[in-house]
């Protein structure tokens, strides 16, 4: 009996050592699991999911018909760098048998090394030449008259810069995926009130902390501010859903949300360059930074027909700003931004200012 009391202690003292070891451990990785979060989420991503997102990204890959899509990968780099490089951003809306138009059409630079995207944002009404169709019109009827190639084509002669790949969604998935991710962050600080007697009826709700699918697609959808206003909301809801999608740090989603996109996303990336660009956003540790520009225009009509003509001013330095933000060799903290030129127009006329003080008070 004794021995059998010696042995159960024996054991009893085993077992508490592995209970000791196994909450050492668990620690260990917990901890690990915190400060390496994202590592280890890529690592349980390349060994659990990436081959069932590739397949299910497959579905929506669909190369402009003639093209080659261009790697992001400069292959001659030892260090084997992302290179910057220019997608289009097209937001479809499709209703019943009406023509798809691209209702939102932005020009993104995207520095992966920098996790930094520059946003151009081009107003729907831009009167410009449609090419392919050797005419002028608004911009967003490229996508009518010939789809994605056309469409590419006309914003590449529009701005004069090159157009890598294209990224086209329609507004009806926005819908779902904003409620598979639980809802969005909007700053909407005043009722947003769609009453227009030829618009469909709707109401924002301000101060909300979330907002769901529905609300976030009337979000993008509405325009009775204006197409400057509209612009900026694109922009401000892609941040959004960015800033959403990594908050959520749930690699496990991912297959849901893609899946969900189906039929209503198309895109000529590469399945293999979206999980690779998607990995380098995971590992940045921080939100891509986003700067937004909206190229603005003047209203004006023509043979009865609404269009904005387009700010000469506003499309030179969207120019400019694109062409520095792809030149790899440009530093980071040198780039061209549109905060940058504010502060250039800022201090500009606070000279003038002055030196019309000067006059003035010399003239006394």
């Amino acid at each position: 009996m004794i021995e059998r009391k010696q042995k159960r202690q024996r054991t009893g003292g085993r077992s508490v050592k592995k209970w000791w070891i196994i909450v050492a451990v668990l620690l260990v990785v917990g901890t690990s699991a915190y400060l390496f979060r994202k590592p280890l989420a890529v690592m349980a991503f390349d060994l659990f999911l990436s081959g069932k997102v590739e397949q299910t990204l497959e579905k929506s890959y669909s190369p402009i018909e003639g093209e080659e899509a261009k790697p992001v990968r400069q292959e001659e780099e030892k260090k084997q760098k992302l290179e910057p490089f220019a997608a289009l951003l097209l937001g479809v809306d499709q209703r019943d048998s009406e023509a798809a138009r691209s209702d939102t059409i932005i020009y993104a630079v995207v520095r992966p090394e920098d996790a930094k995207v520059l946003l151009v944002s081009i107003p729907r009404d831009t009167y410009t030449e449609i090419v392919g169709r050797d005419r002028e019109d608004k911009i967003n009827h490229a996508y009518a008259f010939g789809g994605e190639k056309m469409a590419k084509e006309t914003v590449e002669h529009f701005l004069g810069a090159s157009v890598d790949y294209y990224a086209a969604i329609n507004f009806d998935g926005v819908k779902e995926i904003v409620d598979a991710l639980g809802g969005i962050e909007l700053p909407i600080t005043k009722d947003i009130v769609n009453k227009q007697a030829d618009h469909e009826k709707f109401t924002i709700k301000a101060n909300k902390p979330i907002y769901d699918g529905q609300e976030a697609l009337n979000y993008v959808r509405y325009r009775e501010d204006g197409g400057y206003n509209r612009n900026m909301r694109h922009q401000v809801f892609l941040h959004a859903m960015v800033d959403r999608m990594l908050k959520l740090d749930q690699v496990t989603k991912i297959p849901e949300l893609i899946s969900m996109m189906g039929a209503n996303f198309k895109t000529d990336l590469p399945p293999a360059q979206i999980i690779e660009l998607s990995k380098k956003v995971l590992l940045a540790g921080q939100s891509p930074q986003i700067s937004g520009f909206t190229i603005t225009g003047k209203g004006t009509r023509i043979n009865g027909i609404y269009y904005d003509k387009v700010n000469e001013e506003d499309l030179e330095f969207a120019q400019t700003m694109i062409e520095d933000w792809l030149n790899p060799d440009t530093e980071s903290a040198n780039l061209i931004t549109p905060e940058s030129r504010d502060a250039e127009q800022a201090e500009s006329e606070q000279m003038v200012t002055g030196e019309e003080g000067g006059v003035s008070a010399s003239g006394q």
